[in-house]
């Protein structure tokens, strides 16, 4: 027996998801990079990637890529999260590519590669305006002259990010910048500069429009992939699948109740303070999900008629007043996923995985 909740994973679309978007990206001779941090790098999905042609995987953190090496995933891997001093020889060890910004730690990634007897490869980050990871474009040339002095590193290129904290989204200016910034470096420096990463899936919108930057050669890119999804804009990539991770949850109890608390309204277990309509007596269900599981505002019910009235820790209340079928306890009920929910539910210990490689699945059998 199937155990709940759980995330119902279909490694067959992930995987159709890595070859369509790679093959776009190869259109333009762009390097496509999975990101696994939006799923915790479960290592069944980046071998999903990498069966889907992709040749380089990247994480935010580093246990993810030493777990995902020591599983035996055939792929190079590359640290997106700027690497904390702390951490400098794990991911000497364990990463083959580290994006930078801060020179004291790239001066210890060069003293503990010399350690190793070993080159580590770096991309410098620059910041293009969403004010996340990344020198500011007027510090870029009095950085790399001292990473170009540097043993034991190797300057491959360059990169920017988008839409990540302050919602910027990319643009042809955005990014003919980041590569007029890359010939600057090359020229002052008489260095060649391998890659111009451009940024994540929120970039692929200028690819599939056909306006990148010729240099731009490299997308990292995660909800793309995992969810067929472009966030940034809302909307639904062409040719990809959406119904990758599917969330299942059982339902506990069955109730009519009145849809208007009784008594003094204070804060919730979350110090929020809950606002609620009187609709009168609606039927209610509680399935075993909860906030500490999944982050509720981002699941979406499969079910037509079900309106999800809020979270605790560990319940999750629906309306299913308006719901055609009959639903009984011990029922399961099936929700897409947006990336919050995703990177939520799959961190949480308390969501199993199951995994698929049919085309069509029922999941909440």
């Amino acid at each position: 027996m199937l155990k709940n909740p759980r995330l119902n994973i279909n490694l067959r679309k992930i995987k159709k998801n890595s070859e369509y978007i790679r093959n776009l990206c190869l259109q333009y001779k762009i390097e496509l990079v999975g990101i696994t941090k939006g799923c915790s790098a479960i290592p069944e999905v980046a071998q999903a990637m990498v069966d889907g042609g992709i040749k380089t995987l990247g994480d935010s953190r580093i246990k993810n890529i030493q777990m995902l090496k020591k599983m035996g995933i055939k792929a190079e891997m590359m640290l997106i999260r700027i690497p904390m001093l702390s951490e400098v020889d794990k991911v000497i060890k364990w990463a083959d590519i580290s994006l930078n910004s801060e020179i004291s730690v790239i001066e210890s990634l060069s003293q503990e590669a010399l350690k190793n007897d070993t080159i580590h490869r770096i991309i410098l980050m620059v910041d293009l305006g969403d004010l996340r990871e990344g020198v500011r474009p007027d510090d870029v040339l009095i950085i790399v002259e001292k990473i170009v002095k540097l043993p034991g590193v190797k300057l491959i290129g360059i990169g920017t990010n988008f839409c990540c904290i302050s919602g910027v989204m990319p643009s042809l200016e955005s990014l003919t910048k980041l590569v007029k910034l890359a010939e600057e470096i090359e020229h002052s420096f008489g260095i060649n500069l391998e890659v111009i990463s451009g940024g994540n899936t929120s970039v692929l919108k200028l690819v599939e429009d056909g306006i990148i930057p010729e240099r731009i050669n490299q997308l990292r890119v995660g909800v793309g992939i995992l969810l067929g999804q472009d966030d940034a804009r809302s909307r639904n990539l062409d040719g990809t699948y959406q119904d990758t991770f599917i969330l299942t949850a059982e339902v506990i109890e069955l109730k009519v109740k009145p849809s208007l608390p009784q008594g003094e309204i204070g804060r919730d277990a979350f110090g929020e303070i809950p606002v609620f309509q009187d609709l009168g007596l609606r039927k209610r269900a509680i399935l075993a999900l909860g906030k500490q599981d999944v982050h509720i505002n981002n699941i979406i019910p499969i079910k037509k008629g079900i309106k999800i009235v809020g979270a605790s820790s560990d319940h999750l209340i629906i309306d299913i007043t308006d719901l055609a079928e009959e639903i009984n306890v011990g029922d399961k009920l099936d929700f897409k996923l947006n990336y919050p929910a995703l990177l939520s539910a799959s961190t949480s210990k308390y969501v199993n995985r199951y995994f698929y490689k049919e085309e069509n699945c029922k999941y909440s059998n």
